[in-house]
């Protein structure tokens, strides 16, 4: 049993074609394509994979790019599913007010770095940090609780929103240093520490919440330019939401 899994964010798809629907599986082919260009996947790199078993995914860009998406998968006689936030799934529990409101990416990188926590050893609160058009900062406590986490912009969102609401700062993107002395460094510094400083007020309530330093995990397509400025350890991983999304799909598809 083979399985595509597809990551549908703000800016780009990401997908991964995997020999089994299992955690550690062997990554067969992948790639990703910015949101304006994946109408030719089904006519062009998708129609020279072997047909997958099962087709997994997220999505956070909206129903008509997901629809656009469902196009291209025509290719073969398969539809989709689509992970949609629940009360509970892969030994994660939803503490939002409202499960299914939570985002679905959210959610997949949370049973993924849960399941990657459990699997280093004894269970630790977690903080997990995902870095790309929006930053998301989740608590999650040693049993699989997802407490709570922050929302706010990523880089480009915090410039554009300067750029617009304040006139002469059409600059380009400078270095993070601690005392900036341009106008481009200080943006730059500024939406960085922005973030990290996110990071360390979650890690504090976390603590104290937990009585236990938390694990840290950071991911997203912006996560390595995070990683300088971190005040504290963490581990960055690349494909947390495929990591995710295999735990699921082991829970969904795989032998029982």
């Amino acid at each position: 049993m083979t399985l595509l899994a597809l990551d549908i964010g703000n800016t780009r798809l990401k997908w991964a074609h995997y020999a089994s629907p299992l955690p550690g599986a062997e990554l067969l082919a992948h790639g990703a394509e910015f949101l304006e260009n994946i109408d030719k996947l089904g006519d062009d790199v998708w129609a020279k994979l072997v047909q997958p078993t099962h087709i997994l995914g997220c999505v956070v860009a909206g129903d008509a790019v997901k629809r656009r998406v469902e196009e291209q998968l025509e290719l073969w006689d398969l539809a989709p599913q689509w992970v949609v936030a629940s009360e509970a799934e892969a030994g994660l529990s939803n503490g939002y007010d409202h499960p299914s409101r939570l985002g679905a990416d959210r959610w997949v990188a949370m049973i993924g770095a849960h399941h990657r926590m459990r699997a280093q050893g004894a269970p630790r609160p977690m903080v997990v940090v995902m870095v790309g058009t929006a930053v998301t900062v989740e608590a999650i406590a040693p049993d699989g609780r997802f407490l709570g986490g922050f929302i706010l912009p990523g880089h480009g969102i915090m410039l554009r929103a300067l750029e617009s609401g304040t006139a002469g700062l059409h600059v380009p993107t400078g270095d993070v240093c601690p005392f900036p002395t341009n106008t481009s460094d200080a943006l730059t510094s500024g939406g960085t520490y922005a973030i990290a400083g996110a990071v360390e007020c979650m890690v504090q309530h976390l603590r104290q919440r937990c009585s236990e330093e938390p694990l840290c995990i950071m991911t997203g397509g912006a996560g390595w330019k995070m990683a300088p400025s971190m005040t504290r350890p963490f581990e960055l991983v690349d494909n947390l939401i495929f990591d995710g999304l295999l735990v699921i799909a082991q829970r969904r598809f795989g032998p029982r």
